[in-house]
């Protein structure tokens, strides 16, 4: 099955609905836009079920093959937020909305989606159910959390749950795909050093928070270097520092950090917290003051399963001629919630060659759409074929 002619024919029009989602860029779970937009699309279609308001602004809809003697139903998940960026591409559909910019893409995954679910829509050639989702807020926001917390799997009984994401840098239509941890866990931490504000002329008579900053920072690099197993993943970076004081001549009261840890494990994930806050607490302590840590965990690993990552990168074959391995990214992505809810796969498309992701100047390929798309309705009829 390689890609298919159908999606030939589609390219102008499923390339239209991208560059006008690009065109009007929607951030987190304001996307009433671009919900609006899909839902009426996708009862255009003749999808058998559209329900708007799954996680807020998500949209689901279900679309019944020609039989159902398996009883298997198939979730494909599309994000469809933007990002909090000013576009910088020159393009004449550029965002129109400023400090809001389709940077990661997701307007392509939003079309391609709605492109699989027009063909499937009108071929019905499958046995079972596909449950199209449209997801808000991955950027940050846990739209995928919110959706599943709303019932969906149960809802719709869905068994099986895959998503895909665009990548620059990968041949235009490739994939690339593994088994197991694929994307990390995206961790917050707020640190605020409180010590004793002073003259800068008389240091003694102060607990200076900013050199305990400066150690803290030093030594949060010890949970990587001395703490992890060195075959493991893990990142931690302090990436703001901001002190009480603004003026050359007082040493500042306090100091707030913040950051972000990146893990591929549980097991490392709880090291992280541990190990910073007793880093922080120990430290400021050396010195006579004190540290306040908040932990925020963020996205979980996501975990793609053993069985689905070999169907979804046998797909891939069949559309590509190929599929590659992809390498672990320390990146988040909130398909790590679904995948917790269900067995699936997440696979990478090739965006060529460009800008990456999350930068001003990026844009997804719409060369990519015909291989997203039979990628997506490949997974629907092989998965479920045809009684």
């Amino acid at each position: 099955m390689p890609v298919k002619n159908r999606f030939a024919e589609l390219l102008p029009e499923i390339t239209a609905w991208r560059r006008d989602l690009h065109e009007n860029p929607e951030i987190l779970f304001e996307t009433h836009r671009t919900s609006a937009l899909v839902a009426e699309k996708l009862r255009a279609f003749g999808c058998d079920e559209v329900v708007t308001g799954i996680g807020r602004t998500g949209v689901v809809g279900v679309i019944k093959g020609k039989t159902d003697t398996s009883g298997k139903v198939i979730g494909l998940r599309a994000d469809m937020d933007a990002l909090p960026i000013n576009e910088q591409t020159g393009l004449e559909y550029a965002s129109k909305t400023p400090n809001a910019m389709h940077a990661c893409g997701h307007d392509g995954h939003t079309a391609m989606l709605l492109g699989a679910a027009k063909y499937l829509a009108e071929t019905r050639n499958f046995d079972g159910s596909v449950v199209v989702i449209f997801q808000p807020a991955e950027e940050g926001g846990g739209g995928g959390r919110e959706m599943c917390e709303d019932g969906m799997m149960d809802r719709w009984n869905i068994q099986e749950v895959y998503g895909m994401h665009n990548w620059p840098g990968r041949p235009v239509g490739s994939f690339a795909i593994r088994p197991g941890a694929f994307f990390a866990a995206t961790d917050q931490f707020d640190i605020v050093i409180e010590g004793k504000g002073g003259h800068a002329a008389k240091p003694q008579e102060t607990v200076d928070s900013t050199l305990v900053a400066a150690h803290v920072i030093t030594a949060l690099q010890s949970i990587a270097s001395r703490n992890a197993d060195p075959v493991d993943q893990i990142v931690v970076s302090v990436t703001a520092i901001e002190s009480s004081s603004k003026a050359f001549n007082v040493i500042a009261q306090r100091v707030h950090m913040k950051g972000t840890v990146r893990t591929m494990s549980k097991e490392m994930r709880d090291l992280a917290e541990t190990r910073l806050k007793a880093i922080c607490e120990g430290t400021a302590g050396t010195f006579g003051a004190k540290a306040d840590v908040k932990y925020h965990r963020g996205y979980p690993c996501m975990v793609n399963h053993e069985d689905q990552t070999a169907f979804a990168a046998d797909v891939a074959r069949s559309v590509a001629g190929d599929c590659a391995d992809a390498p672990l990214v320390m990146g988040g992505e909130d398909f790590a919630f679904m995948l917790e809810e269900r067995p699936g796969a997440y696979i990478l498309v090739g965006n060529g060659d460009g800008a990456s992701v999350h930068h001003p100047e990026y844009n997804f390929n719409d060369d990519a759409i015909p291989a997203g798309c039979s990628w997506w309705a490949g997974i629907v009829e092989q998965r479920m074929p045809a009684a």
